[in-house]
């Protein structure tokens, strides 16, 4: 039996609550740690997508085409956002086309369409009206339906353009929507299907090859009815998605003057005006 000395300082036994507590603490780190790292703050706002959003950090840039090429026609793509464009400045530049965006899904519309669709045209543009698909949101027919009736019909004056489906990486989360390549495909044929039954008119498919080859499984089963847009940032567009001989109009960078996103259209301004009279 212990036995108190005279003398020597009594230690009282002290509880263990310290230790649980350094325990405790430890655990939490390492549980946070561990943890998956949440992308939401990389993940952006829905509504917010646009032409060509995913180009530069799947297929990178590799320089720009040569200007003044006198069989092809300049155009811009436009949307939420741009905010207000200096349509006047890009007219007098020698930009004589454009695509808006209009949609997004069943629950998207571009504030400033009517700005951008309406003031391309004014200042002289030939204009036209884009959708940006969500697959894992909402049907490809009922897409459709919210495009047309939000702003991307279409009419015969010989300055509009067919509506043009965005259809490449999604930026909310998987690249290909959660969908099989043969459930894509289908996807975008009940889309173009229900946009022809209401406008008369085939769409154009935007889309980049890598994307297309990914997801869809390179299908070429379109092209002998849609124009296809070829979405890359380089010299030249590159190898085209299946199916496709030649592209119609070609988005090559992000970064072009008054507004960044520039295309090319695969022929002279009577081309132009041939898509818009159908």
């Amino acid at each position: 039996m212990p036995v108190h000395r005279s003398g020597t300082p009594h230690r009282p036994h002290r509880p263990r609550q310290l230790a649980l507590g350094t325990l405790l603490a430890a655990f939490s780190l390492l549980s946070a740690l561990s943890a998956p790292p949440s992308s939401a703050a990389d993940t952006p706002a829905r509504g917010s997508a646009r032409l060509g959003m995913g180009v530069l950090a799947h297929d990178g840039q590799a320089g720009t085409p040569t200007t003044g090429d006198a069989t092809q026609t300049e155009g811009v793509d436009v949307s939420g956002y741009q905010g207000n464009v200096a349509w006047s400045t890009l007219w007098s530049s020698g930009v004589e086309w454009a695509y808006t965006k209009a949609t997004e899904g069943t629950y998207y519309t571009n504030p400033y369409f009517a700005q951008q669709y309406n003031g391309s045209y004014n200042v002289g543009m030939i204009r036209g009206a884009y959708h940006f698909a969500t697959p894992d949101t909402t049907s490809g027919a009922t897409q459709a339906n919210y495009f047309v009736d939000h702003g991307g019909g279409w009419s015969g004056d010989g300055r509009t353009l067919p509506g043009t489906l965005d259809i490449e990486w999604n930026p909310y989360g998987a690249a290909c929507y959660g969908k099989t390549q043969s459930a894509m495909v289908s996807w975008i044929s009940s889309f173009l299907a229900q946009y022809k039954a209401r406008t008369g008119r085939d769409a154009v498919i935007y889309t980049a090859t890598s994307w297309w080859s990914d997801c869809t499984g390179n299908y070429g089963g379109f092209a002998s009815a849609n124009p296809l847009w070829i979405a890359r940032y380089a010299a030249d567009p590159g190898t085209l998605p299946a199916g496709w001989a030649y592209y119609t109009m070609w988005q090559y960078t992000s970064s072009g003057p008054t507004v960044g996103d520039h295309d090319k259209f695969n022929g002279g301004l009577d081309r132009v005006r041939a898509l818009a009279n159908g």
